[in-house]
């Protein structure tokens, strides 16, 4: 889980950086978006792939290879010169961040016992909101004193570390990797196996409505608070409460979903929320914006009650995944498709609010994704009917 947090550090790195960039090598707003949205280009296009390879190979050494990456591209990330050479490193920061997270659910169901699993998954999925949330809080005073250069170094460094802690700290009775069960049965079967049945289409689509609709908004938080005239010290600190909220929805539906409530209702309300807040925090009525104060509220209870998404759809795949030995694949699949919502709607945000001159529109274009969550998530509800006990273990 630490391991996931240092991963989850790389994502949230760029947003206090955005407006640094801006001055040192003259980043555009569109180009800013690609920043914030290149570290899914891995999981973007092979998400699967490196789900079946985490499979084949193991969690603990795909996961020690993820964070050897992460530090490595991190570090040559801070003697980058152009704006299309970070971009090519923030891509391979992005292969890295794979190999860590996603072996990690899978990992989890072999190590703690079958009651707790989905209170555990929820810890998990409060992996990427921690890290985030430490990076904006961090960032601002890092780069403040060491510049965007000595954060990118800073962080490279924590990978390494994490990397070695983890060879250390996972001993061999706790290792207990995938290799011997995925070997009984080849990558191509995995994939087949995954894709031929409807849960893990239906779990990746949804996470991507949740996905793309979260960093458009958490991503340009920093740079809409920086046109407003909010400090950078002050704007990251906002941002990284705005991010660490998440992690209660995500507690939250772990304990939930532990004592029994249906996780297709846990997703109703986090799409349900989400859409009516960012609506609420983004668009214009009668011509003028709500009072600050309640677009803050509002921005703060899109992502903590959203919180209960990702932590609910990480255990509806590990349950829906068609065998022990395709967990990982299928969580690739999932991660695939939130990398795509990822990449996709933070450029798309920014794009409109370049044109339109503002963000009013920003809460139509994420409440069309979180209509869509909705939508996918009355699907697996009847999926969940039609299998024998209808209500998740424990």
């Amino acid at each position: 889980m630490l391991a996931g947090v240092s991963a989850a550090l790389h994502v949230g790195k760029l947003p206090p950086a955005i407006v640094a960039l801006q001055q040192v090598m003259d980043v555009t707003l569109l180009q800013a978006g690609f920043l914030l949205s290149l570290m899914q280009l891995a999981g973007m296009t092979a998400g699967l792939a490196f789900g079946v390879l985490a499979d084949g190979l193991g969690a603990r050494r795909s996961m020690l290879g993820g964070l050897v990456l992460l530090g490595l591209a991190s570090g040559l990330g801070g003697t980058a010169t152009g704006v299309p050479e970070l971009m090519v490193l923030r891509a391979v920061e992005g292969f890295g961040f794979l190999m860590v997270v996603l072996p990690a659910p899978g990992l989890l169901r072999r190590l703690v016992p079958g009651e707790k699993l989905n209170l555990m998954l929820g810890f998990w999925g409060a992996y990427m909101p921690f890290g985030t949330a430490m990076a904006l809080l961090l960032g601002p005073w890092c780069i403040g004193a060491f510049g965007w250069r000595g954060w990118w170094w800073l962080l490279g460094a924590v990978s390494l570390a994490m990397a070695a802690v983890l060879w250390r700290a996972v001993t061999a009775a706790a290792r207990t990797d995938s290799t011997a069960r995925a070997a009984a049965s080849s990558w191509l079967q995995r994939v087949r196996r995954t894709l031929a049945v409807p849960g893990p289409w239906l779990v990746a689509l949804a996470f991507a409505a949740y996905a793309g609709q979260w960093m458009a908004v958490i991503g340009f938080l920093p740079t809409i608070y920086a046109g407003a005239g909010v400090a950078a010290a002050s704007a990251g600190a906002l941002t990284a409460g705005v991010a660490a909220v998440n992690m209660l929805g995500n507690l939250a539906a772990g304990r939930l979903m532990h004592r029994g409530v249906a996780p297709t209702r846990l997703l109703h309300i986090g799409f349900a929320v989400m859409g009516l807040m960012a609506l609420a925090a983004f668009a214009e009525v009668g011509g003028s914006e709500l009072p600050a104060r309640l677009r803050f509220a509002a921005v703060l209870l899109f992502s903590a009650v959203g919180g209960i998404v990702p932590a609910t759809l990480f255990a509806l795949a590990v349950r829906l995944a068609p065998g022990e030995d395709t967990i990982s694949t299928g969580i690739g699949w999932l991660q695939q498709w939130s990398s795509f919502g990822q990449f996709a709607l933070p450029p798309l945000v920014a794009w409109v609010a370049g044109r339109s001159g503002g963000w009013h529109w920003t809460g139509v274009l994420t409440g069309g994704c979180a209509l869509l969550g909705w939508l996918l998530a009355l699907r697996i509800q009847r999926l969940l009917r039609t299998q024998v006990g209808g209500a998740m273990p424990g």
